[in-house]
C-alpha cells in the first residue's frame, strides 16, 4: 500500500484556503444577545450590530457576484427557538440579516450562518 502526503491541493480557479467547490465560502457562528461576539468563523472579518435584530456580516474576501447562497440557523442556550429569519439584496462584501424571535421582538442567543458562492 503506498500513501500520498500533501500539504496543498488546488484546483483550478479555487485558492488553496479554499481547494474544495462545494464547500462554504463563508460562514461565522456568533453570539447576538447582548454585546455581539464572534465564536468561530472562516472569512467573516466582523459582524456590525444595527439594532435589536439587525445584524450586517462583513466578508474578508468579497465574493465575486451577488449569487451566493446564504443560510441560518439560530439557537439559545437550552432550547430550540422559533426566529424568522430574512436577508435583503446580497452584496459582496457583506450580507445583512434580520432575526428576531418570534412574539418577543429580541435577539437570538446564537446566530450560525453559512454561505456559498464564488469568491472574488
Amino acid at each position: 500500500m503506498s500513501t500520498l502526503t500533501v500539504t496543498n491541493i488546488k484546483a483550478t480557479g479555487e485558492t488553496a484556503s479554499r481547494a474544495v467547490s462545494g464547500v462554504a465560502a463563508a460562514w461565522v457562528s456568533f453570539i447576538a444577545a447582548g454585546s455581539v461576539s464572534i465564536r468561530n468563523s472562516l472569512n467573516t472579518s466582523s459582524i456590525d450590530d444595527n439594532g435589536t435584530g439587525n445584524f450586517r456580516v462583513n466578508f474578508s474576501t468579497s465574493f465575486a457576484t451577488n449569487d451566493y447562497v446564504p443560510s441560518c440557523t439560530t439557537w439559545q442556550s437550552n432550547f430550540t427557538i422559533n426566529v424568522n429569519e430574512n436577508f435583503p439584496l446580497p452584496q459582496t462584501s457583506y450580507q445583512d440579516l434580520t432575526t428576531l424571535e418570534n412574539n418577543s421582538n429580541t435577539d437570538p442567543n446564537h446566530v450560525n450562518l453559512s454561505f456559498h458562492g464564488d469568491l472574488a
